[in-house]
């Protein structure tokens, strides 16, 4: 019975979590200050990604004691647990980041190596790309210190971080069935249902943050589960970065401008796609709006190309999706300048 009802589970606790943390406001509770890549001007309650991952665990782990899944191993738990360890330390009292960009990097290489999850093949459309083993180990490795990193810079407006769990994850899910990868799929559901509990009070105007603690956990199993899916069968290896590109490619291009400007990339700014177009002038909820819109439209093209199994439609969606990530990347330009202008 569990093993059907773990989805809801996992909403019913982590909206109960996040409802307890938003009326909390005792000597434990952790408040977010603003500051130079804030988006907000009064300090708020950070601590709801300990409510999504209470959520994912009473909801995966009624899932996984009623399931037949046998064999299921801890140390994606015990990795997953160290991060999220890592991270509540960092939003109670913020660490250097090489010691937190140490953990991360050993957390990554313990799923990696233990659970062999290297990605040793890219399959494209009309093309594979087989890696030396050294190479897939470091590549993975790096992809999951990335993706995690990734999310935490992501995590700055109300609704957004939350948002890209819930639809990225629900889309896994749907994607595990299609393949026929149930464990996977309720999985998957179970962090989408427990995101969307807390969605419900981090929704603009947001009663409550997420934190790294939420922020950089769900980048670190969007990359395990991207890499599981992977190896599984479940999707190539690009679909599943497809499902979090509205993250990866804000994140990685904003890194890129940094880097050639000069700037440490771990410096707090506000330069990142969305951040730039709150600044022109759009409210919080209509940016967050438009990007669960994109966020939508990129499930909607992995679903397609799981249910479709053509390479020329997969070649089609990726080109596609090339051309639009430019497109966007110039209109938010354009957009910038005229505000600037206007002033």
């Amino acid at each position: 019975m569990f093993v059907y009802l773990s989805p809801v589970i996992a909403f019913a606790l982590g909206t109960l979590l996040t409802w307890v943390l938003v009326c909390y406001r005792g000597r434990w509770a952790i408040l977010d200050h603003p500051n130079a890549r804030s988006l907000h001007e009064t300090p708020r309650p950070r601590s709801g990604g300990v409510a999504i991952l209470l959520g994912l665990a009473a909801g995966g782990g009624s899932f996984l004691l009623g399931s037949p899944v046998a064999g299921t191993p801890l140390w994606p738990a015990f990795c997953v647990l160290l991060v999220a360890a890592v991270s509540l330390v960092d939003d109670i009292r913020s660490l250097p980041a090489l010691v937190r960009l140490a953990v991360h990097g050993a957390a990554a290489c313990a799923v990696v190596v233990a659970g062999n999850l290297a990605f040793y093949r890219l399959n494209f459309p009309f093309w594979e790309l087989v890696l030396p083993s050294w190479l897939a180990l470091v590549g993975s490795i790096l992809y999951i210190v990335w993706m995690l990193n990734l999310y935490n810079f992501m995590d700055g407006i109300d609704g957004l971080a939350g948002g890209m769990a819930v639809l990225g994850f629900g889309t896994f899910a749907v994607l595990g069935w299609l393949a026929d990868a149930p464990t996977f799929a309720t999985l998957s559901l179970c962090i989408a249902t427990s995101s969307a509990g807390f969605v419900l009070f981090n929704f603009p105007p947001a009663r409550i943050f997420m934190g790294d603690i939420g922020a950089g956990t769900l980048g670190f199993i969007a990359a395990l589960f991207t890499l599981w899916g992977a190896r599984a069968g479940v999707f190539p290896f690009w679909v599943g970065v497809l499902v979090f590109s509205p993250f990866v490619v804000d994140a990685t291009w904003t890194l890129v401008r940094r880097a050639v400007a000069g700037e440490k990339p771990w410096q707090a700014h506000r330069i990142h796609a969305y951040q730039r177009v709150v600044q022109a002038g759009w409210s919080h909820r209509r940016t967050t709006l438009h990007e669960y819109l994109l966020m939508t439209s990129c499930a909607a093209s992995a679903i397609l190309v799981s249910m479709g199994k053509s390479p020329a439609l997969g070649a089609a969606v990726l080109m596609g999706w090339i051309l639009i990530y430019g497109v966007l990347g110039a209109g938010v330009s354009r957009l910038v300048s005229a505000a600037r202008s206007a002033a």
